[in-house]
């Protein structure tokens, strides 16, 4: 048992056990946070002159300390006050040597469940001097108790404004195993996977659409060919099968301002609207009803104030590019991307690298949109990177291994709520629902919503948001 200024922190674990305790009064489960519209609330909101609010910030914080990282937003939390017979740490926890037994027998019981799973019982005193974290859940609180799949989640997220806006995430180009599941599970209602030429598609189509959802298939091609007239020919012509096949929406390409997609040396926004502006009636002539969305560009900085090498060019370049070469009239939708946030969707400034634009949510948004006034946007590629479960990000990626799985959870939420405010917002598609594994340097896992332990604390958010 740790001693910290005025907080008795004890040893935590899971195992839950049937002693009963007295208790003066209890409440049903609550959720973390200032309350929203729209949310059932049984418990007190979140103020800062409600004691059971008071006590439940002095447990969370007992906990983040006892478990080494911050806690934000939980899945849920039970408070009883509770008459303490024998003490408040009766059957709690064993204190470190030399620490007396608090001599408290009123208080709060706390049953906190964390959005990645778990619960944990911490008991706080009225006036918030003794607080410990019990080594067992030694009772469950009456009005409710245990882990809800999609259940009360964090209440400040905010809601999705009614509209346009369609909320999606990418899989690993299959349904299978429980990705339905878990699909459901967050609200979504479109599914992304990404194509290569020559891939056959109705079946996945088939299978998404009979289960409810729409399909956005991100279309890549041999990027040394691309600028070969023939070989265009031959990947606009796969992309009106797909559109033929019943696919809701393509995007044409892939971060096209890069090396990494599309031939060196050749790499501009005017030579990809090319593309664009062929593939558009081909598109529409095998279906009408599939949205064109143009490739939403990598977010980077990294070619300087030039904007563009033979390597590749930044986003707003590339943007800027483009919308000169009248990309609006060969697409549906703007294509955008966001993938490097490790901060709030909400914050404009504060990221501890730099300020510069791609950092930041709305910025990034802003650098997109601003070429195209009038415009629908499509958000086809949005993730927050967190090291949660895989240990050490690679290299080129460690700017995010502070991240954790509750922000990811958070952030992802918020960005939803703030993109459905926008008005200008078509679909959201989230990166990724559940890849489980690094690519290399690539860490594509790292992004999932579903994390390596099975539990998903951002469908959670999604769904409490919808």
């Amino acid at each position: 048992m740790k001693l910290r200024n005025v907080l008795l922190i004890g040893t935590a674990c899971l195992l839950a056990m049937t002693i009963a305790l007295p208790m003066m009064a209890a409440t049903a489960s609550t959720p973390a946070g200032p309350q929203t519209d729209g949310i059932a609330q049984e418990g007190p909101t979140a103020t800062p002159n409600d004691p059971s609010w008071l006590g439940f910030v002095a447990a969370r914080a007992a906990l983040s300390e006892e478990l080494d990282r911050r806690i934000t937003y939980v899945r849920r939390w039970q408070f009883a006050q509770t008459e303490f017979t024998f003490g408040i740490n009766d059957n709690c926890t064993t204190l470190e040597e030399g620490v007396e037994e608090p001599k408290v027998y009123f208080g709060w019981r706390y049953i906190i469940s964390l959005l990645e799973g778990g619960e944990y019982e911490i008991r706080v005193s009225f006036d918030l001097e003794t607080v410990l974290v019990c080594d067992e859940v030694t009772s469950s609180i009456g009005g409710g108790g245990g882990d809800t799949e999609g259940g009360s989640i964090p209440t400040d997220i905010g809601n999705v404004a009614e509209g346009p806006m369609e909320i999606g995430a990418q899989v690993p180009n299959t349904l299978g195993g429980n990705t339905i599941q878990f699909l459901n599970r967050g609200n979504f209602t479109w599914v992304k996977a990404q194509a290569k030429t020559g891939q056959e598609w109705a079946g996945f189509i088939s299978q998404a659409q009979s289960n409810g959802f729409k399909v956005l298939l991100s279309v890549l091609g041999n990027k040394d060919r691309i600028m070969e007239q023939s070989y265009r020919d031959e990947y606009v012509a796969y992309l009106a099968s797909l559109a033929a096949a019943g696919a809701d929406a393509i995007e044409v390409w892939n971060e096209p301002n890069l090396e990494r997609e599309w031939t060196t040396g050749q790499i501009s926004g005017s030579n990809y609207t090319g593309l664009l502006q062929q593939a558009y009636p081909a598109i529409k002539a095998a279906n009408p009803n599939t949205i064109v969305i143009s490739a939403g560009p990598a977010p980077t900085g990294a070619f300087g104030e030039a904007g563009c090498t033979a390597q590749g060019c930044n986003d707003d370049v590339f943007y800027q590019q483009m919308a000169q070469a009248g990309a609006a009239q060969y697409a549906d939708c703007i294509g955008v991307h966001y993938n490097e946030g490790i901060v709030s969707p909400l914050q404009n400034s504060g990221d501890p690298r730099d300020n510069y634009p791609t950092r930041y949510f709305q910025s990034n948004f802003n650098r997109a949109m601003s070429n195209f006034p009038g415009m629908t946007a499509c958000i086809t590629e949005i993730g927050y990177l967190t090291p949660d479960g895989y240990g050490t990000l690679p290299g080129p990626f460690a700017w995010a291994q502070d991240t954790s799985v509750e922000e990811q959870a958070e952030w992802i939420a918020q960005a939803a709520v703030l993109s459905s405010q926008l008005g200008n917002v078509r679909l959201f598609i989230v990166f990724n629902l559940n890849f489980d594994r690094f690519v290399g340097d690539d860490p594509q896992g790292g992004y999932a919503l579903v994390r390596p332990d099975g539990s998903c604390p951002g469908c959670d958010t999604l769904a409490a948001a919808q």
